[in-house]
């Protein structure tokens, strides 16, 4: 039973490697069609370039994804709840490719077979008691497909702490900008270009706002559209303030002075929640790890006088 098993699973190996260098072969003759066809444009404006060819790692990581947006074709839920649900925090997160949905479900279907496959070498090692083994299959398998959600939900609320974070930054230009008389999406492009290299997140979302104003979508749905793609309640209503002053007609300039001073004040709170919460938190390692050394430093030299003390008593 054990040398079918390891004959299967080196059966499935080999047609992934085979899978793979079909997909290799393909790929790298598609580059190569795209590549000729950009040097043939360059060449006709007169432009000489080098042909560079796609490192290893770049090759790889491609392989990976179409490999994984293939399978996730196949195994990703027909619901559209689950979908659009899965699809949201993908966004909220910044994986915003055509096939990331595809790619997702696929880790998380290929993370299973792989807690399968090491769930089943350690029963076959026989050091698992025989009522644990299928426990342990299962834990495996629900490790490795329950870990990429664990891990995406964590991307997503570092993403949009990064982003509670610059966006008082953010207004504060964008009041200067507005009042030193530039309009709204040029501003808004400004801001972009000053902020990104100390706030990449909020820089990268005004840059997406930016470019959708300039492909010819309305201000009211390109603010939408950035609403959705960062899923904060803060930026939803900075959102709806914008909307309704171009609406309405009011000054955009003391809107914004408004709502940045609104967020200075929240994030002043924030800080002084989190100074409060400090000495809870610092409870435990003085009562479990500083205060038991300091003991051991302080009483420990009299400690061992009293013991030589006694030892001497004794002899």
């Amino acid at each position: 039973m054990e040398m079918l098993v390891i004959a299967l699973l080196v059966g499935i190996v080999c047609g992934i490697f085979v899978y793979a260098g079909v997909l290799w072969r393909n790929e790298r003759q598609r580059r190569r069609e795209m590549l000729d066809r950009a040097l043939a444009v360059v060449a006709s404006v007169g432009v000489a370039t080098a042909r560079e060819r796609p490192g290893m790692r770049r090759w790889l990581v491609g392989l990976a994804k179409g490999v994984a947006a293939r399978f996730g074709e196949a195994v990703k839920p027909k619901e559209a709840k689950e979908l659009t649900k899965t699809r949201a925090a993908l966004v909220h997160a910044g994986y915003r490719q055509p096939k990331a949905l595809e790619i997702y479900w696929g880790i998380k279907a290929g993370g299973a077979l792989v807690g399968l496959l090491v769930g089943g070498l350690a029963v076959m090692t026989g050091r698992l008691p025989g009522r644990f083994s299928l426990l342990a299959m299962l834990c495996c398998v629900a490790v490795g497909f329950y870990l990429p959600g664990i891990l995406l939900d964590g991307r997503v609320k570092k993403r949009q702490k990064a982003v509670l974070h610059g966006l008082p930054d953010a207004l504060d230009l964008l009041v200067v900008c507005v009042e030193a008389g530039m309009g709204l999406d040029a501003a808004m492009h400004r801001v972009c270009v000053e902020l990104s290299p100390r706030e990449p997140a909020v820089g990268g979302e005004l840059r997406l706002l930016t470019l959708e104003l300039r492909a010819g979508k309305s201000r009211r749905e390109a603010l939408k559209n950035l609403s959705a793609r960062v899923g904060l309640e803060e930026m939803g209503s900075l959102v709806a303030m914008l909307i309704q002053a171009d609406m309405f007609g009011t000054s955009i300039a003391q809107t914004l002075r408004v709502y940045a001073d609104a967020m200075r004040v929240k994030r002043f709170q924030l800080a002084e929640e989190l100074a409060a919460k400090l000495p809870v938190k610092l409870l435990f390692p003085l009562v479990f790890f500083i205060f038991p050394t300091l003991l051991i430093v302080i009483l420990g030299p009299a400690g061992l006088s009293i013991a030589q003390m006694f030892g001497g008593m004794n002899r």
